[in-house]
Order: C-alpha cells, then structure tokens, then sequence
C-alpha cells in the first residue's frame, strides 16, 4: 500500500480539494472501509488508485492523474490483476453500465472503447466494492452530494445487494438510509 500513496502523493492527490478534505484523503478514507469490509489487498489497491484513469463522472480534467498509457507503470507497481480493476472502475460507462448490472450477459460497457462485456460475478462484485466505498464516502462528507444523489445510489447499491458485502451493505444503509421496501410492511 506504501508504494499506492507514494504514487498518489507524487502525482499531487494530496493537493486535489475534494469533499472531506483532499483528493488523497477520500482514496485513503476508501481503502480503509474496503479494509474493514473484508476486501483483499487487490481490491483495497484498487479502491486507493481508483481515480487514476479519470472514472466517468468526473470532472475532468480534475481527477485525470494518468493516462492510460501508463497502464503497464501501474501493473508494475500493483499486479495485472489490481491493475485491471483500477482500469475495469475508471472505464466503466456507468449510464450503460449500472441499469445493467443484475442481467445475465453485456452488463459492461468500456466508455474508452465502447468494448461491450461480460465480466465474472467477481468482477463486478469488485466493482460494487470499489463503487460502494468511493460514494459512501463522498455522501458522508458531501450533504449536498449525499441530498442530490442519495437515493439513487441507494436504489443502485439495493438493486445490486447480492453484489455487495454485508459490511459494504450494512455501510450503505447507514449513510444513504433504508431502502424504502425496509419500511412498508404488510
């Protein structure tokens, strides 16, 4: 993990202004909940590079840190595998992506290449990780954030529980609230 801050801190993350402090500060904030949630040191190094490749939604160029032609200086640094899954989050197209997540086949989309796949169950349950922990983050230091995206990302994260790990979930729950379902009985 030293080698990731020491990437993050030359290519100036801790000088970023992001909710809760600096850019660094939110990827390590991510880290440590994919910690607690049980992720392996793959997906915790995903998690803290996530932002390398600009992920969609960004507003670029304000989270372009690398670019991809630096792919193989990452999976050097981290392992192909880790490597990948940072590239899998910042490529994904999550307009395409997102509605899609629970159906059998061509759930993904590479907004770089319009490459449409369809990845394992673990990748995208390592994408939800990532994803979970990246806007559970942003929601907890950003209440304009959290008010204007709030129940969407619940619906997403609700609609793709099967993905999530419980602590991811329970995680969730805690900052964006109770799915609505959780509140209508019978």
């Amino acid at each position: 993990m030293e080698q990731c801050v020491e990437l993050l801190v030359s290519l100036g993350a801790g000088n970023v202004k992001h909710p809760g402090g600096t850019l660094l500060a939110h990827l390590l904030r991510v880290e440590t909940m994919l910690r607690k949630w049980g992720a392996s040191d793959e997906v915790r190094e995903a998690g803290i590079l996530h932002a390398l490749f600009a992920p969609d939604g960004s507003p670029d160029p304000f989270y372009t840190m690398l670019s991809l032609t630096e792919r193989p200086r990452v999976a050097a640094m981290i392992g192909a595998y880790a490597e990948e899954l940072v590239y899998f989050y910042g490529a994904c197209d999550r307009e395409y992506t997102y509605p899609r997540l629970m159906e059998p086949s061509d759930q993904w989309r590479d907004r770089f290449t319009n490459e449409i796949k369809t990845p394992s169950e673990e990748r995208l349950r390592n994408l939800m990780e990532i994803t979970a922990a990246n806007e559970v983050d942003i929601a907890s230091h950003n209440p304009s954030f959290r008010a204007m995206y709030g129940a969407d990302l619940l619906e997403l994260f609700t609609r793709t529980r099967p993905l999530l790990s419980d602590g991811a979930w329970a995680h969730c729950k805690a900052v964006l609230g109770e799915p609505a379902s959780a509140h209508q009985h019978a």
